[in-house]
């Protein structure tokens, strides 16, 4: 009985749970920025109304100091997201107008380029030959951008999509411990905002890990301590200058 490897060979195709196929690069890229979003709101605005209910009991206050460190954050990580994804794109865009122009230029040489890194993935010579042949052919520069950079030219990066996510997940983050710290009388509003923005960040440190891949405990663990650990500072400090001006 025959075991050669064409023989025992599966059919191909992709797995039905896994498509190969579709913008997919961007969208974990755009629910990266807004795990990340939500995150960066619900600390940074949990740390600010702490420190500020620390120092007052006064309602007013507190919220127009947790307003203005949501409007300002939510449009610094959109603005700083524009900006930082604007510069990878911009790159990505460079690159391929440099392969682009070294493929009219030098069809040749790159023709053999794209063989011998296929020789470097582990292909014979013939191998890697043909399938630089026949993948030129399809499309010489996404064989190139594919292989020699790791990009797909219908999946850039999107300085928008990564600026309006960041946005308003960082809204909607900080809106947690902004509302839970007004909603609740002066006796319960630290230890329910503190379970509250406990339990936003062990989901968020858990849909962090599911996206990347990562073990899940070590991230929610890293994200309600430093949490945790944020808002017990702030609020030290803003007990201690409330007392001291007081």
């Amino acid at each position: 009985m025959s075991t050669s490897i064409e023989q025992d060979f599966p059919p191909m195709g992709e797995h039905a749970h896994e498509p190969h196929s579709g913008p997919l690069g961007g969208k974990i890229n755009a629910l990266r920025a807004a795990v990340l979003g939500a995150n960066d709101g619900i600390v940074s605005v949990a740390g600010l109304v702490m420190g500020v209910a620390g120092a007052t009991t006064d309602r007013q206050t507190i919220f127009v100091s947790g307003l203005g460190g949501l409007v300002a954050g939510a449009l610094s990580m959109a603005t700083g997201e524009y900006v930082s994804v604007s510069t990878q794109r911009d790159t990505e865009l460079a690159l391929i107008a440099k392969e682009t122009r070294e493929l009219a230029e030098e069809p040749e040489t790159e023709l053999a380029e794209l063989a011998e890194l296929y020789r470097q993935k582990g292909l014979s010579d013939d191998v890697a030959r043909q399938v630089a042949i026949e993948l030129t052919g399809k499309d010489a520069l996404r064989a190139h951008l594919d292989i020699e950079l790791g990009i797909d030219p219908d999946e850039l990066t999107n300085p928008c999509q990564a600026a309006r996510a960041s946005m308003v997940s960082f809204t909607l983050g900080a809106l947690l411990p902004l509302l839970t710290i007004l909603l609740f009388p002066h006796g319960l509003r630290a230890v329910v905002t503190v379970v509250a923005v406990a339990l936003a960040l062990g989901g968020t440190g858990l849909a962090s890990a599911r996206i990347g891949g990562a073990p899940v405990r070590p991230a929610i663990t890293r994200n309600v301590v430093g949490g945790v650990l944020a808002m017990a500072v702030t609020y030290a400090i803003g007990y201690l200058a409330g007392t001291g001006l007081g």
